[in-house]
């Protein structure tokens, strides 16, 4: 953690690490408290939540419920989904999606004005809000980008990365802040009366990947850094159908085209999710995912047949991948998509109660940061933009009885030269050893090479402090994947093949006892 700043500068404005739905709906739902967001990129354009594909769960059917919702997340879960947890995400649901509709969101509507609803991977009926098909991220983001611009309560610090929280283990008092280019700067320090963590989760720790090129655990990392427990951090969920074109990060052919009939063939055209699972396709991502990425290990290149299924129709249906298949020369209408296996969502991270809170006074999490015990081990489908809803309300209405109400003057901040930046070929060997060593399918021998790996990358390149973030994440990824020896929804042991017997238990870690794991492993002999 930096231990000076060329400048301290106080607010009275509550502060959010991020720019994606999470932090945005939050900084909405703080109003008229001032806020001010720290985004990296210009609003809207680095954030995980525009590029989300499916959509948003929630029982709007009248033959669905609440309750049928929350069964479905508990069984996609794996044994470990907090059943309190699940129901108080269901019922907020409905209130959400028609919140969003006010704010102007368009999903798709009927001719009547009802909801159109998709399945997707392990729910039971059709409950997925969609907007053009693969357009919901990035609609929802439009609606919310343009209301927060006539927010006046609302500050935006574009350009702007944390890299730090100031703590002393119990409470957290402050951010600090660097410039967020290729040359970095000085380190300031930005002290408020509350801090929200909705930076996003950690697919870009891996090289493999459809999260944004900055989506690289560094909001997990700084809250473990500061001493926050983390939750569930080894379940790692991988997309079963990222277009294998050799994008980075790879583009995402939305598990709505599976909903729609769509069907995983090998190189020889023989569909085989049929063998795997009874509900073939629809299966839970994980048992998908491990079934993708095992027959591209065979050399059978697993690839997505939308032909018979969607046809022509994919171009209006599902715009984004048409594109996609598009720029790289593809035909969907003509011939299978090839995919892959890739880090898509983090089910682990801040570990948090219903109210935001984590384990340090002063620093809330929503979004994928968070861990809040929804997902367990294996999220079920389009849950996790949901989850972002629901927790930034609560985040706002929780931090809005902590912190008094008034007005607070615009942050400014003048960055100096200077500081240190990542060295860019140590996270590519990073992001390699986390693909090779902490992927889909794990071991031992495997998990103790990558801690070893990240603990040298640290040695040599951790000076800087968005680096160390990314390496506290993957060691906490690493270390708890070693220690649950068994394998459970999206984390899989291929020494350990089977579930534990007895009731499934959530994993918590702190940073200091995962680099105490880690510094075991370094003194063993070769």
């Amino acid at each position: 953690m930096p231990n000076t700043a060329t400048q301290v500068i106080t607010t009275g404005r509550v502060i959010i690490i991020g720019a994606g739905l999470a932090a945005i709906y939050a900084a909405l739902k703080l109003a008229p408290r001032p806020a001010v967001m720290i985004s990296p990129d210009p609003l809207g354009s680095g954030a995980s939540s525009a590029w989300a594909q499916g959509g948003v769960a929630a029982a709007m059917n009248p033959h669905d419920s609440p309750e049928a919702h929350a069964e479905d997340t508990e069984l996609a879960g794996a044994g470990t989904v907090l059943r309190g947890v699940a129901n108080y995400v269901t019922r907020a649901a409905r209130d959400h999606i028609l919140d969003l509709t006010n704010l102007g969101t368009g999903f798709d509507r009927t001719a009547d004005g009802d909801y159109i609803l998709s399945r997707e991977a392990a729910h039971s009926v059709a409950r997925v809000v969609r907007v053009r098909g693969d357009r919901a991220g990035a609609e929802i983001m439009r609606a919310l980008i343009a209301e927060l611009r006539k927010t006046p309560s609302v500050q935006v610090l574009e350009g702007t990365q944390a890299i730090g929280l100031e703590s002393d283990g119990n409470r957290v008092t402050g951010v600090y802040l660097s410039r967020a280019s290729e040359e970095g700067s000085k380190p300031v320090l930005l002290r408020g009366p509350a801090c929200l963590m909705a930076g996003g989760g950690s697919g870009g720790l891996y090289a493999l990947t459809t999260n944004p090129p900055r989506i690289r655990g560094q909001g997990i990392g700084m809250a473990a850094r500061a001493g926050a427990r983390i939750a569930d951090v080894e379940f790692v969920q991988f997309h079963p159908t990222a277009i294998d074109v050799g994008e980075d990060p790879a583009p995402l052919a939305t598990e709505a085209l599976r909903g729609d009939g769509a069907v995983l063939i090998d190189r020889h055209g023989h569909r085989f999710m049929t063998s795997v699972h009874s509900d073939a396709e629809l299966a839970p991502r994980d048992v998908v995912a491990r079934a993708v990425y095992l027959q591209a290990q065979a050399g059978n290149c697993p690839a997505l047949d939308t032909r018979t299924a969607i046809g022509a129709e994919i171009a209006t249906q599902f715009p984004a991948v048409a594109r996609a298949c598009a720029r790289n020369g593809l035909n969907p209408v003509t011939d299978p998509i090839p995919v892959a296996a890739a880090a898509h969502y983090h089910m682990g991270g801040v570990d948090t109660d219903l109210n935001g809170r984590s384990s340090l006074t002063g620093l809330w999490a929503c979004g994928e940061a968070a861990s809040t015990g929804l997902h367990g081990a294996n999220r079920l489908a389009s849950n996790g933009l949901l989850e972002a809803l629901v927790f930034a309300r609560a985040c706002a209405e929780d931090i809005a009885a902590c912190v008094p109400a008034g007005d607070s003057p615009k942050v400014e901040i003048q960055f100096q030269p200077g500081g240190n930046v990542p060295n860019p070929q140590a996270i590519t060997t990073l992001r390699r050893t986390m693909t090779d060593h902490v992927g889909v399918v794990r071991d031992a021998d495997g998990l103790r090479r990558a801690l070893t790996c990240i603990a040298q990358l640290e040695s040599k390149h951790g000076t800087a402090d968005a680096f160390r973030n990314m390496t506290a994440t993957a060691t906490l990824i690493a270390s708890a994947a070693l220690t649950r020896e068994e394998s459970r929804g999206a984390h899989y042991r291929s020494d350990f093949p089977e579930a534990a017997s007895g009731i499934a238990q959530r994993s918590y870690l702190t940073l200091d006892e995962a680099m105490a794991l880690r510094d075991h492993i370094a003194k063993e002999p070769a």
